[in-house]
């Protein structure tokens, strides 16, 4: 264990957007993500050759900025999951809700097309303006090598958000 002490220890950092999400949905929902395609314009800092060789890849992993979250509604500890009591209360590093410390969320998304400095992908849960941080082709190397487990209440969460409208 590493004897590293974290009491004055204050570490601020700052990220800039690489492109936003040009998406149907205008405001976040909880379900029917399935099938939502949308589209990532990269900043005019980053040419089409930022995206070379991505769509050889069948997926991207998507790091984004949940910009629509108030810092007041921000979560440090515990909650039910969609404030859904039948649900146990857990903390906010064991569940993926958008009210998280640093607001940033990650979705492995298809790959559908490149067009210029745009690439289209299928599945992202993301909303129309939302800033991406960063955008990771997806290698079976980096996915769990072992079985994945999860509780039973995250199976009844994702139920319905992966369904088509």
């Amino acid at each position: 264990m590493l004897g590293i002490k974290m009491e004055n220890v204050s570490m601020h950092s700052q990220v800039t957007a690489i492109g936003f999400v040009e998406a149907v949905r205008l405001h976040a929902e909880d379900d029917f993500w399935g099938g939502e395609e949308a589209c990532i314009a990269l900043t005019s800092e980053f040419t089409f050759e930022a995206l070379q060789g991505i769509s050889d890849f069948s997926h991207v992993e998507v790091l984004f900025l949940f910009h629509e979250v108030e810092p007041s509604k921000i979560v440090k500890g515990a909650r039910h999951p969609r404030n859904n009591s039948a649900w146990p209360a857990v903390g906010i590093f064991a569940q993926r809700g958008k009210n998280r410390p640093n607001r940033i969320g990650s979705t492995i998304c298809r790959v559908i097309r490149v067009e210029g400095a745009k690439l289209f992908v299928a599945e992202l849960d993301a909303i129309n303006g939302t800033p991406v941080l960063d955008i990771k082709p997806v290698m079976a190397e980096f996915l769990p090598r072992q079985e994945v487990h999860q509780p039973v209440w995250s199976h009844e969460l994702m139920r319905d958000y992966w369904l088509h409208k």
